[in-house]
C-alpha cells in the first residue's frame, strides 16, 4: 500500500506505536488496514495483538521525522526566518526490501540506516510474534513474505543487491516451489559469493540448498527453518 492511501487514523496509529515493542493500538478498521497495507501482522494468540512489520517500522520513523521538519518549518516561519524556504516536508516513503535488479540508492548511508533499523524491528517482530518467542526462525510475516524477507536478511549482512551496472544478489520466487525463493548472484558464476549468502541465510533461521547451473555456475533455493 502506498502512503498515499492511509488515512489519517493510520498514520496516527503507526506514529503512536510502542518504540521498542511496535505495539499498535487502534481501532479495529484501523488495524485491519494496517494489516492489509503490510504495516502491521497480528499476533496469533489471544489477545490478538498488532505489531509493526518492518515497513511498519520505517514508515514510523518517517512519519515522526516528517512531523519534527513541519514543527521546525512552522519555527521557522512564526520568526520570520527564510529556513523552511516556502516547502513542506517531503512525502515520507515505506521501506522496501532490494531483491536485486533495480537502481542503486541515492544516498548510501541513509540507506544503510534503513537496512539496520528494518532489521532490528524484524528481530523484534519475531520475538513478539513467534509462539515460543524464538528469533532465530523466521516469523509469520517473513513466511508470507518470502522475497522481501530473504533480501532484508543478505542486505543487513551487506551483500549488494543487483543493479544495472555492478554485480549483486538477486531473489525471485521458485519455480513449482511456492514456500522457496530462488537466490543468484548476477553476473555469474559467483561460487564464492552464493555460499557466504548461503551462510547469512542459515544463520538468520532460513533453509538453504544449492543447485548447479550448466553454465557451471549454481544458485540457491531458501524457505523458511521450522522448529
Amino acid at each position: 500500500m502506498s502512503t498515499d492511501r492511509l488515512t489519517p487514523a493510520r498514520r496516527r496509529a503507526v506514529a503512536a506505536a510502542d518504540a521498542s515493542t511496535g505495539l499498535v493500538h487502534a481501532s479495529e478498521r484501523v488495524l485491519e488496514g494496517l494489516v492489509d497495507g503490510g504495516f502491521a501482522v497480528r499476533h496469533p494468540r489471544p489477545p490478538h495483538r498488532h505489531y509493526l512489520t518492518p515497513a511498519g517500522r520505517e514508515l514510523r520513523g518517517r512519519l515522526l521525522a516528517e512531523a519534527d521538519a513541519a514543527e521546525a518549518a512552522a519555527a521557522a516561519e512564526a520568526a520570520g526566518g527564510e529556513a523552511a524556504g516556502g516547502r513542506g516536508p517531503a512525502e515520507p516513503g515505506v521501506f522496501a526490501a532490494r531483491t536485486g535488479g533495480g537502481p542503486a540508492p541515492a544516498d548510501s548511508a541513509a540507506r544503510a540506516r534503513e537496512v539496520r533499523s528494518a532489521w532490528e524491528g524484524l528481530g523484534e517482530l519475531r520475538r513478539l510474534t513467534n509462539t515460543d518467542g524464538a528469533t532465530d526462525v523466521p516469523c509469520a510475516w517473513e513466511r508470507t513474505h518470502l522475497a522481501p524477507a530473504v533480501a532484508l536478511a543478505l542486505e543487513a549482512a551487506e551483500l549488494p543487491p543487483a543493479t544495472p551496472g555492478t554485480g549483486g544478489y538477486a531473489v525471485t520466487p521458485a519455480e513449482h516451489q511456492p514456500e522457496a525463493v530462488r537466490v543468484d548472484w548476477r553476473p555469474g558464476p559467483a561460487l564464492r559469493e552464493l555460499v557466504r549468502a548461503a551462510g547469512v541465510l542459515e544463520a538468520a533461521g532460513w533453509q538453504v540448498s544449492e543447485h548447479p547451473e550448466r553454465d557451471g555456475g549454481m544458485y540457491l533455493l531458501a524457505s523458511p527453518r521450522r522448529r
